[in-house]
């Protein structure tokens, strides 16, 4: 008997349709949490990458204050004014985007370090970053009144 019963509340059930398991944060259309793997070394991977472009964009510094070397005075020069203007707005502008990788390459270190980080809170403070490092209004090229 009690097997009877069984077999017709599954049947029950399968009428009615599964409602499926429901995260409270996550779209119940889906957005394919079943597939979603972590894993610590893909993380530290990913930060230690961004955070090695510094070598790069320190040396692309090096370079472009290599460039700039021997301009001297620009007074009376407009071409020497607008090289110099140019050069300090890349200089500003490329020593943010060396603050920016190592921002993010250290929070993507530290999410994979503790992988109990919620998204949440790692969306939070990729937030923080792109506040902290907002793209400026271009400043070189142009007329100012020349």
């Amino acid at each position: 008997m009690a097997w009877d019963e069984w077999e017709r509340l599954k049947a029950d059930a399968a009428a009615r349709g599964s409602t499926g398991m429901q995260l409270n944060h996550a779209d119940p259309m889906g957005v394919g949490y079943e597939r979603l793997k972590s894993d610590k070394k893909a993380w530290a991977t990913a930060g230690a990458d961004v955070s090695g472009l510094q070598d790069d964009i320190g040396k692309a510094l090096g370079k472009l204050d290599d460039g700039q070397a021997g301009l001297g005075d620009t007074a009376g020069c407009q071409s020497a004014a607008a090289q110099q203007e140019l050069y300090d707005s890349w200089k500003q502008y490329v020593g943010k985007v060396n603050g920016r990788c190592a921002a993010l390459g250290g929070l993507l270190e530290r999410t994979g370090v503790d992988l109990a980080v919620s998204d949440t809170e790692v969306k939070s403070e990729l937030d923080k970053i792109s506040a902290g490092y907002k793209d400026t209004e271009a400043v070189g090229g142009q007329a100012k009144g020349r």
